[in-house]
């Protein structure tokens, strides 16, 4: 356990300094995430001039979620599954065959230094924007089980973006699935629109799908409500949910690691 922990410091302190270098990259959000908000806030200012709700939401509702929601992005954001696909086309990947230490494990360690710097770059800046001047309310209403939530999202995206990365072992070049993949992610993990606008049929589909446990259950605690499909579940109810997704997510891509491992080659191994 603490030869792990001194390995995730040490890699997520190196990918820190590292991606430090190119700060005014991450900088850009500042200006993009307020836009982003602002043309959210017109569209859906826009729909609710002739009804008070639609779906359940309010207009105040609407941008509180779309709010939350940019912010908690910022907190999970990634692309394991671009790094992957491109370290297994180019035969990279085969340095970390003969490392003491796992891909998966590796990356993860780099994701927590990445968001770091994320964190502080991205994340505090717009949400004090969000906060002073767009007078979004980003207080969660049950802090502990939002940060519960958050770290669980936090996993969930990254395990889901790995397992989207391992399909280059059988499709090399994993470019024109990757994007499919991350356009129904986004679609399905409700970054485009809350998943209850959604028809019911496909509703009751999504509910057994990961996607849901990235942002959208992070989002819902959050606002303190969770729903789905007619089901309504309790914050604690539905944060154990997403752990239990969590870990069957990890075990998937353990399986799909394996069997990927046994479709590569090498040279020099």
């Amino acid at each position: 356990m603490k030869k792990s922990l001194t390995m995730i410091r040490a890699v997520g302190w190196a990918t820190y300094k590292e991606w430090a270098a190119f700060r005014s990259h991450m900088a850009v959000s500042i200006l993009i995430g307020p836009i982003y908000f602002i043309v959210q806030f017109f569209i859906w200012q826009a729909i609710f001039s002739t009804r008070d709700t639609l779906n359940g939401f309010t207009l105040e509702q609407m941008l509180m979620y779309f709010g939350v929601m940019s912010c908690i992005n910022y907190l999970t954001f990634d692309f394991a599954d671009w790094n992957l696909q491109m370290l297994i086309r180019t035969g990279k990947y085969v340095t970390f065959v003969l490392r003491p230490v796992s891909h998966i494990f590796f990356a993860f360690s780099q994701k927590i230094g990445h968001r770091s710097l994320g964190f502080w770059i991205e994340f505090l800046p717009v949400s004090l924007i969000y906060f002073f001047i767009l007078d979004i309310d980003l207080i969660p209403a049950q802090p502990l089980w939002a940060i519960i939530s958050v770290i669980l999202g936090f996993i969930m995206t990254f395990l889901v973006n790995y397992c989207i990365g391992l399909t280059a072992f059988w499709l090399t070049n994993a470019d024109g699935i990757r994007r499919m993949f991350l356009l129904v992610r986004d679609v399905t993990a409700g970054v485009l629109v809350p998943l209850t606008f959604f028809p019911e049929i496909v509703q009751k589909v999504l509910i057994f799908l990961p996607f849901q446990f990235m942002q959208y259950v992070p989002v819902r605690v959050f606002v303190g409500s969770y729903e789905l499909a007619g089901v309504t579940l309790s914050i604690p109810q539905i944060v154990g949910l997403q752990a239990l997704a969590v870990l069957l997510m990890w075990g998937l891509s353990s399986v799909l690691i394996t069997l990927g491992l046994r479709k590569f080659t090498g040279v020099g191994v």
